[in-house]
């Protein structure tokens, strides 16, 4: 067991875990939900057909739980037998039939205007688990954030970390036979307190939730160190993204509704992405229309070139929330290029695509991880009013704990999305 690693290696460790789990966390956030219940049933009989393995581990962590002068209710908590390996198992496979809580469409409606508006249920993303001696957590919390679409670290105790670790292997089968990333599940190998603080700490922003099950110390920990957000109105790196099947005519209304009706909120766009296709045809007449309103231009190599009085855009342009009359444009080739730069640099407030193309509308709907996403609309609609919701208290970029009994429909957030045809806000 790594136990005693120095500082630069458990955070070597931790930070590739969280890199690891968010690269995973889209695929599992698109994964059907019989791919899901597939992994889950296959990790239940994994679980049964690796039961000595899972036995051996269990005898070695209760033989160091034993010298080490564990209670005896503690070195019950921790043991395993043919009866409770039976119960995780199938608890699994409860778990695996359950509806899938995800892509649930928790309400939908129409504005007068027109805009069609949809809330629905998502998963929240990476969620850090932390818990104590009961190694059947691993299954029982590994199986509901599968289930919820989401992906799991895991950090058992330290008396438990052999138990824990043969269990996720059995885990992972299911991930395998059902094509999802490993990633999708991991355990943390260090027993060092310093690697819960690190998780604590969020893993450099891949931590969307921490989920502590234990005694008070646990809880008390986790409560007074986690720097993982539980609401947060944060910025709005706000993008419209104008593709190349996108009408000429709303993409000029949309993009400049969107960023010059008031450029003081956080819903008025900050970056234009021009899918290179249209650069000539769309490009021009939409940079065209914001400096003649008096917007500042800062751009890409390529939109320089098309459009000369642009100021050269640097790195820090992509991820500066202006509000003011500066736009951030560059160019892009196609959606999934559009996609990377905005969960890349954007900060998972609001999000626009104009085309004409469905299919290529529906998968920046689907793939994107924002609070709102909007098909030819202005972003000036993120707006708790114009939702039809009455006043608001903020955008919340971040992701709320569920209250009461946390199961796997619990462990889903929402997004709003929102349906257009070129409507823009007076």
């Amino acid at each position: 067991m790594n136990v005693h690693k120095p500082d630069d290696a458990i955070a070597a460790e931790m930070m590739g875990i969280g890199v690891a789990a968010r690269a995973a966390a889209r695929a599992m956030r698109e994964a059907s939900g019989d791919a899901k219940t597939k992994a889950l049933m296959v990790a239940a009989a994994a679980i049964r057909s690796r039961a000595e393995e899972i036995f051996a581990a269990n005898r070695a962590d209760l033989e160091a739980a034993k010298a080490a002068g564990m209670s005896a209710p503690l070195m019950d908590r921790l043991a395993l037998d043919a009866k409770r390996l039976e119960a995780m198992a199938a608890g699994v496979e409860i778990v695996a039939r359950l509806p899938d809580p995800v892509g649930r469409e928790l309400a939908r409606w129409s504005r007068p205007n027109g805009l069609d508006i949809a809330r629905v249920a998502t998963p929240i993303g990476v969620i850090g688990i932390i818990y104590e001696s009961r190694p059947n957590v691993t299954a029982d919390a590994g199986a509901l954030a599968l289930k919820a679409g989401n992906v799991a670290i895991l950090r058992g105790g330290s008396d438990s970390i052999r138990s824990a670790t043969a269990i996720l292997s059995a885990m992972r089968e299911g991930l395998k036979a059902a094509g999802l990333p490993d990633a999708a599940l991991q355990m943390v190998q260090s027993t060092d307190r310093a690697a819960v603080g690190l998780m604590l700490e969020g893993l450099n922003g891949n931590v969307d939730l921490i989920i502590p099950r234990g005694g008070k110390g646990l809880t008390g920990r986790v409560m007074a160190e986690a720097r993982v957000p539980v609401l947060a109105h944060l910025e709005g790196i706000v993008h419209v993204y104008v593709h190349s099947a996108a009408d000429l005519a709303k993409a000029r209304k949309v993009v400049l509704n969107a960023k010059m009706r008031r450029t003081s909120i956080c819903g008025a766009a900050e970056t234009l992405l021009l899918d290179r296709a249209v650069l000539q045809s769309h490009g021009l007449p939409i940079l065209e229309d914001l400096a003649g309103a008096g917007c500042e231009i800062r751009g890409d190599a390529a939109v320089r070139a098309l459009f000369p009085a642009a100021k050269p855009a640097t790195e820090e342009d992509w991820k500066t929330e202006y509000l003011d009359a500066i736009i951030a444009v560059r160019v892009v080739d196609g959606v999934e290029d559009a996609i990377q730069h905005i969960e890349s640099h954007g900060s998972h407030h609001t999000d626009a695509i104009v085309t004409e193309d469905a299919a290529a509308a529906e998968t920046f709907l689907n793939s994107l991880d924002s609070a709102i996403v909007l098909w030819n609309a202005s972003t000036q609609f993120a707006d708790g009013g114009e939702f039809g919701m009455g006043a608001e208290i903020g955008i919340g970029t971040g992701k709320l704990h569920a209250r009461g009994p946390v199961g796997a429909e619990q462990l889903t957030t929402f997004k709003y999305v929102v349906r257009g045809d070129g409507q823009t806000r007076p």
